[in-house]
């Protein structure tokens, strides 16, 4: 498996822009597909976006809250994951975390990531 640690959250007006960095350890990192989930204060873990492992795919939510203002990309040779978020508003308020799976891309399931980071705490001022 691969560890992984989030980092780039803070403190943010609303309007305003965060880049997310995900650094795995390990040398298997180009071989895992890579998601972004988010888990704000009192709701469930939510999926928000997949990368595939070549980074040649990518995979959103559907919901209409993250559409358009979120990018996920990668960089194989820096081991990392990246998650720009552009436009934020009070409810992309939340503590966001990547994962790494190998199961079939796209996926949205979280039984289909095997490592966790810790993740970063995101806060959207209004």
């Amino acid at each position: 498996q691969v560890q992984l640690v989030e980092s780039g959250g803070g403190l943010v007006q609303a309007g305003g822009s965060l880049r997310l960095s995900c650094a795995a350890s390990g040398r298997a990192f180009s071989r895992y597909n890579m998601g972004w989930f988010r888990q704000a204060p009192g709701k469930e873990r939510e999926f928000v976006a997949a990368i595939s492992w070549s980074g040649s795919s990518t995979y959103y939510t559907d919901s209409d809250s993250v559409k358009g203002r979120f990018t996920i990309s990668r960089d194989n040779a820096k081991n990392t994951v990246y998650l720009q978020m552009n436009s934020l508003t009070p409810e992309d308020t939340a503590v966001y975390v990547c994962a790494a799976g190998q199961a079939g891309f796209p996926s949205r399931s979280r039984g289909d990531y095997h490592s966790w980071g810790p993740g970063t705490q995101v806060t959207v001022s209004s």
